[in-house]
């Protein structure tokens, strides 16, 4: 399945649920797209290997860290984890927006 088109993606991070909205692009074995959060837009791109989604990200509120996705695609759901830099790992669930 692919995973192209809009996400709503819930990240529940220890500081509580985020929310984030992403729009994807595959092609082939690489995606791009962008993710909306509360702290603005940013671009993203990242591998495609089957139903399994990784890239990274960094972010500098609350405070300045590389966060790293994995997510596998089933159908019009997505759920994976972000590793949190030094603060851990985090489940993350999605849908098809």
């Amino acid at each position: 399945m692919s995973a192209d088109g809009n996400w709503k993606i819930t990240i529940n991070s220890p500081m509580g649920a985020q929310t984030v909205t992403a729009s994807i692009t595959t092609n082939g074995g690489t995606f791009t797209g962008t993710t909306q959060t509360p702290a603005g837009e940013q671009a993203i791109e990242g591998k495609v290997d089957g139903d399994k989604l990784t890239w990274s990200t960094s972010i500098t509120s609350p405070m300045p860290m590389t966060l790293e996705f994995e997510a596998t695609v089933s159908g019009d759901a997505m759920s994976g984890n972000v590793k949190l830099g030094a603060f851990g790992n985090a489940p993350l669930t999605g849908t098809r927006a």
